[in-house]
């Protein structure tokens, strides 16, 4: 599939739920040796829902963070759909921490609805773990690039998403807030999603436009070389940059420049 072929948002999103797509294990599987996954928070607990190791990458030692699904219902279950607990978060903060002290470059793959509203979650300080992902991702001593692979939720995907470059596959959607979530607020009406995904111009060509990514990702039989050969490039440009207080100035300046306004 090219990415000139522009598929309407409703069919993107039935392709990004649909329970073959790749998860953050297949692509561990085929972009990285050598992975060892780490647990903990080393505060309260694991979350499943946040898979964090470090690896190998075109013989490169790399950190990978990223949200995990699963391909059945028992594993959605598991992994509570990829909606990470706070505990999660801190994880992936403790990981990129590592990354930094160690120098290798960050992979986060961002792939969630949005992270978890549940009581225990906000009592542990969900909105603050979230928080903190976003201030020290973006002091991050080290390349951070973040890939969003199917759904990019609000909050809960942009705490693994504040990175140096931000690429998204083809037929993946990165929002402020879930369409549903949007059409709940906006009309009262949670079945209208697909008229909030249409007005919230979440598509990978429309943030393109936007200047809210860097690139796109083409999907189809060779998503896998697409990416590995995207990867490859992304880290070579960000390797190149003399120092790391320029390769620092460079992300606040991308963020702070990013939004179209009209009135």
């Amino acid at each position: 599939m090219s990415t000139k072929e522009k598929l309407p948002v409703s069919e993107k999103m039935r392709i990004i739920h649909d329970s073959k797509r790749p998860t953050i294990d297949d692509y561990i599987k085929a972009l990285f040796e050598d992975f060892i996954e780490l647990h903990g928070d080393r505060g309260y607990a694991d979350d499943p829902a946040i898979c964090a190791g470090v690896a190998t990458f075109q013989g490169m030692p790399v950190t990978v963070i990223g949200h995990r699904k699963g391909k059945t219902t028992e594993e959605n279950i598991r992994t509570n759909f990829a909606m990470a607990h706070p505990e999660g978060y801190r994880k992936a903060l403790r990981l990129a921490k590592q990354a930094e002290k160690f120098h290798r470059p960050v992979l986060c793959f961002v792939d969630t609805a949005g992270a978890f509203c549940g009581v225990g979650a906000e009592e542990r300080g969900q909105g603050e773990a979230i928080a903190r992902c976003l201030s020290d991702f973006m002091v991050l001593r080290t390349p951070v690039i973040s890939i969003i692979t199917g759904e990019g939720g609000s909050g809960g995907a942009l705490a693994l998403a504040v990175a140096d470059r931000v690429l998204m596959l083809e037929n993946a959607l990165y929002s402020v807030i879930s369409p549903r979530g949007c059409a709940s607020i906006l009309w009262k009406d949670p079945s209208r999603e697909v008229d909030a995904a249409e007005q919230l111009k979440i598509t990978a060509e429309d943030l393109k436009s936007f200047g809210m990514i860097e690139g796109i990702v083409p999907e189809g039989g060779s998503l896998m070389r697409s990416l590995k050969k995207a990867l490859q490039e992304q880290l070579k440009e960000l390797l190149a940059v003399p120092t790391v207080e320029q390769m620092l100035e460079k992300r606040y300046e991308k963020f702070r420049k990013i939004g179209i306004f009209a009135e």
